[in-house]
């Protein structure tokens, strides 16, 4: 994902109405599922709960895109190591 153009940032609103703004980190094809990382854009680094947010991508009947929650919690882990990986990878490029 290019940062040549500032960071995305969206709007997602969770099961109870809540909405939440996200500041999108990057986006990411893997087993042939499609996987977003997110940053809270109203996030304070002190807070324990700090932490990236990692939803799968999913299209409805519409072609709108819409994110999910990933409810198996090795599936979530195996995602998370390979977005730490990818971003990780990132960081050392631009050193």
């Amino acid at each position: 994902m290019s940062e040549a153009f500032g960071s995305d940032f969206i709007t997602i609103v969770d099961d109870d109405g809540q909405e939440f703004e996200l500041e999108v980190l990057d986006t990411m094809d893997y087993n042939g599922e499609s996987y977003a990382a997110f940053l809270p854009a109203n996030m304070d680094e002190n807070d324990p709960d700090y932490g990236i947010i990692i939803l799968r991508s999913v299209f409805d009947e519409n072609g709108d895109e819409l994110f999910e929650s990933i409810d198996d919690e090795d599936q979530l882990q195996d995602v998370y190591e390979h977005f730490m990986v990818l971003l990780f990878d990132d960081d050392e490029e631009e050193d």
